[in-house]
């Protein structure tokens, strides 16, 4: 929370960045080794880092379109780009896995041909490099706040869960002989249940945001706390905060003594706004509504 939202973005972008360069190499080394190798699981694994590559792309696009400035259409700004972004990716990406799952079900009885030994190799080198693009961007998701980046990451460690029952299905292809054939289907269709699960998620998740859901709580604390501190306030009645892309937005419901004139109540205010906008690098604004202390309750 301390990290300025410039360099929130950028660790954000540089994230997604490396994230797209490796899903699209990935993607077509597994497209090629399936096809070559006659193996539908490793085409499935494919297509999920096809559409990775696409979730990834999206989400630097709505990166750089959430930092544009305030305009006259969009006074809040455009922070909300990248939840809207990373909704419409979930539907996509689920569409797109429930194809791959019906033409799995269409081959799962048709005979072809055992898939080659290097293809196990695609699969296992595809695991390891996965897990290891989840450990750095949950990092990186964690540290900037992005919900997408987080769901990317964790995109990444159901890939690796995907390519592992790849694995399985092919080597149980490879060794098991003819009748194991449908072992390559079978791991497709964990592959497809696998991305229609974590397609599901980022769409829960980004829809969440787009309803101005609460912020996490230790944050609201750390903020209520902040405001209380602040000389003159003599409670927080209301505190809403609400996640933007990389930021917050925060209203405030501060009580001040009932006898203070209108000019110290906005003084107060003003240093209210100020103190929590200087602690809190990612707070976007504030603001703050007065309420007298004691206020009258209704009875």
């Amino acid at each position: 929370m301390n990290q300025s939202p410039a360099h929130l973005y950028r660790a954000a972008i540089r994230a997604a960045s490396l994230g797209l360069a490796i899903n699209l190499a990935l993607g077509a080394v597994k497209l090629v080794g399936g096809i070559v190798g006659q193996s539908f699981a490793l085409i499935s694994d494919a297509v999920n880092s096809l559409g990775d590559s696409l979730t990834s792309a999206v989400v630097v696009f709505a990166l750089w379109v959430a930092q544009k400035p305030p305009d006259e259409e969009h006074p809040y700004g455009h922070t909300r780009a990248e939840a809207v972004a990373a909704s419409n990716v979930a539907l996509l990406v689920i569409l797109s896995a429930l194809a791959v799952g019906w033409e799995a079900l269409q081959r799962i009885t048709v005979p072809h041909g055992l898939p080659p030994v290097w293809t196990l190799w695609i699969a296992g080198g595809n695991a390891i490099i996965k897990e290891g693009l989840y450990r750095y961007k949950v990092r990186v998701g964690k540290q900037t706040g992005s919900a997408a980046i987080v769901a990317n990451a964790w995109d990444h460690r159901s890939d690796a869960l995907c390519s592992i029952a790849v694995l399985v299905g092919l080597a149980a292809v490879r060794w098991g002989g003819p009748q194991l054939i449908w072992a390559d289907e079978a791991a497709a269709l964990f592959v497809v249940a696998a991305i229609v699960w974590s397609g599901v998620e980022l769409f829960y998740h980004s829809a969440s945001e787009l309803m101005d859901v609460q912020a996490d709580d230790q944050l609201v604390r750390d903020i209520r706390e902040a405001a209380v501190a602040v000389e003159g306030v003599q409670a927080v009645e209301k505190l809403w905060v609400r996640k933007t892309g990389l930021e917050y937005l925060a209203d405030i419901h501060i009580e001040v003594d009932a006898r203070m004139t209108v000019e110290e109540g906005h003084r107060i205010g003003h240093l209210v706004k100020d103190r929590l906008v200087a602690q809190f690098a990612s707070l976007r604004d504030v603001l703050v509504h007065l309420e007298p202390y004691p206020h009258e309750h209704a009875q």
